[in-house]
Order: C-alpha cells, then structure tokens, then sequence
C-alpha cells in the first residue's frame, strides 16, 4: 500500500536525517541516494568526488530544469537521530537541507511521463564548507552538459519563498601592528590594540548600503566577527588579528568588493583575503521564474546571503533559491521542517514540471 504524499516526504526526510553526513562525511548519504534511484530504475550516476546526476542532465528538445541539492550537513549538537511528530521532522539537517533532498527524490519517484520540460537532479557535497571545498564547481567544469539548463532550482531552505540572486561573500584577516613594553610604561611601547581599536571603529562607522538590481534591494555589510591579542595583563602587546566579513551585492564584482575593503582597512592594519566567493546574479526575464512563482503562491525575495546560485552563475546559468526549510531553522540544535512545507514544495514543483513556462 502507498502511503499518501505528506507520510512519504516525512519519512524520506527521517530517513536522510538518520545517515551521517556531515562535511566532508557524505560517502553514506550519497550511497543511499544513489541506491533510492536506481531501485526505482531512474537514470542515475556516480559523478564523482560525492557528486549523484540523476534524470536528464542535458538538454535536448524540451526546456531542462534541474533541482539542486547539497548531501552535507554542519556538525550534530545532539540531534541525531531524527524524529517526526505531527506537524515537523526534526533532527539535524532538516531544513537544510535534506528536506529538500526528499523532495527531489519523491519528484523523481514520481511519474514524469505527461511532464512539458525535462528535469535533473543534482546531488553534491562540501556545501557548508564554503564555495572554496565545495564540490559543485568542480562538478560544473568537469560535467558541461549542466550548462544547458534553462533553470537551476537550488533548494536552500527559502520557506517556499523565491529568492533571487545572492550577495558575495569575502572572509579575511585583518593584522594590526605595533610594539610591546611595559604596560605601565606604555609610552615606550605601541599598542595594538589601541590601533585595533581605531581601525574597527572606522569600519563599524561604515553603514550597511541598499543596493538594487534588477529590481531587488540587496544591503551590502562589512563586520569584525573575531578578534585576538595580547600576551598578558603587564604587557602592552605588539599584535592583534580580527577576522572581517564583508557581503556584497550583485552586480558588485569580486576584484571591486575586494578593492573596495583594502580601501578602508589598509591605512590601519595589514588586510589579508582569505576567500571572496563572488555574488550571484538575479535571472529577472527567466519564465520559468515566473512560472514557479505563481505555482508555489511565492513572493519574490532577494537572497541576503552566499548560496550556490553564485556557483551556477559563473557556469552561465541561470539560477534560483527555492526550499521548503525555514531558513531561520538551519544550524539550530532543535531543527526542523513542517512536513506542510514539504508537501508545498513538492506540488509546486510538480506543477512546474508539468506545465513549465505555460
């Protein structure tokens, strides 16, 4: 007996939840993924470096539309294993994102034969790790015919929400210099921590700056997330190292972002980017956008955040957030989706399928 829709995406979604995988941890998961499909007797294979290209990966006559998925999840905080109550699935990584996963997976499962556009799916790992681990670009160079795409749903948790686009993302160290002594003769010595002080203070005085493109307001932000120096309580110290956060908008490009934070931290200290994963680009005039929108019932949100649409981007596809994990769950030690949402995500890319741009 099948069980109804909202039963099976609920325990696809336990089922994923209970196999570790986290970061650099996937081999289980992406095994269990690739066995799903291929007793299911869908087109699926092993791509390599914990990547799974199942369904049609290239396109042909009709439009292509692939969903998009990573495997990993950040580290448990105790909640594993998973558990389904009436409303939710908990458990680590349920809203981000293998509630996503089982979404793809029950698409998949499903019939396809009366849809009007192709579909792909694209399973990957590394994803928490940051664009410079991640095995999606790797897998875009190595796999071209992705590139025919006419759309890339990435399904980060979005609340069933389309958010469009995403902001850059540069992660650096910022080193202030001075001279140690005595501290209580600090005029023979340079503080530097009295130099950080400065510095951080001229960049918190920076304020957030609204950016638009194509229609959609993204907030450029700069931040010091860490900071460290000093030796003891007697001694005036010579270093101090901040770690900055800068996110940038689309339309922005890495080498101007980039520019753009030496040109404020440079006079202080010595400004060393560590990664500057690039912003996305918003797909404004795609009609499949348009298309889903209206089938999930979904505003049209910019993303203020660094997703993988970046990643697909620079691979010239065009590319969308679209997920039924509350994105205010992700990384939280109570984690959870509403089986609601998944069901929701589920029919609206059903629809998607089987209408496309129509």
């Amino acid at each position: 007996m099948t069980l109804p829709l909202p039963d099976r995406l609920a325990a696809r979604t336990l089922e994923l939840v209970d196999i570790p995988s986290i970061s650099g941890d996937e081999a289980a998961i992406g095994a269990h993924v690739l066995g799903v499909l291929q007793a299911a007797g869908i087109p699926v294979r092993d791509a390599g470096d914990t990547c799974i290209l199942a369904g049609t990966t290239s396109r042909g006559e009709r439009p292509l539309i692939l969903l998009a998925g990573h495997l990993d999840t950040v580290p448990a905080q105790a909640n594993i294993p998973g558990r389904i109550d009436a409303e939710a699935v908990h458990g680590l990584g349920a809203a981000d994102m293998l509630g996503s996963l089982a979404v793809m997976l029950e698409l998949a499962l499903g019939d396809r034969s009366g849809d009007a556009v192709d579909c792909g799916l694209v399973f990957f790992g590394r994803e928490e790790l940051g664009q410079a681990d991640s095995a999606l670009t790797p897998l875009l160079e190595r796999e071209p015919g992705l590139h025919g795409a006419d759309l890339v749903v990435m399904m980060e948790p979005t609340s069933n929400d389309l958010q469009l686009g995403c902001l850059g993302n540069i992660n650096a160290t910022w080193t202030f210099r001075g001279r140690s002594g005595h501290s209580a003769r600090p005029w023979m010595a340079d503080n530097a921590i009295h130099r950080a002080a400065t510095g951080i203070c001229e960049l918190a005085a920076h304020p957030a700056v609204a950016h638009e493109s194509d229609g959609l307001t993204f907030t450029e932000v700069m931040s010091v997330t860490t900071i460290s120096g000093g030796i003891a309580a007697n001694v005036i110290p010579d270093i101090v190292t901040a770690h900055v956060n800068h996110r940038y908008a689309p339309g922005t490009s890495a080498a101007a972002a980039a520019a753009h934070l030496h040109g404020i931290c440079d006079m202080h200290g010595e400004l060393m980017i560590e990664s500057n994963a690039p912003s996305g680009p918003v797909p404004k005039d795609n009609q499949l956008v348009a298309a889903l929108a209206r089938a999930a019932g979904a505003s049209i949100q910019p993303k203020q955040a660094w997703t993988p649409v970046a990643e697909f981007g620079l691979a010239g596809l065009d590319a969308i957030n679209f997920g039924p994990g509350d994105p205010a769950q992700a990384h939280t030690r109570d984690e959870h989706v509403s089986v609601a949402a998944l069901v929701h995500a589920h029919d609206a890319l059903a629809a998607l399928l089987a209408a496309g741009a129509a």
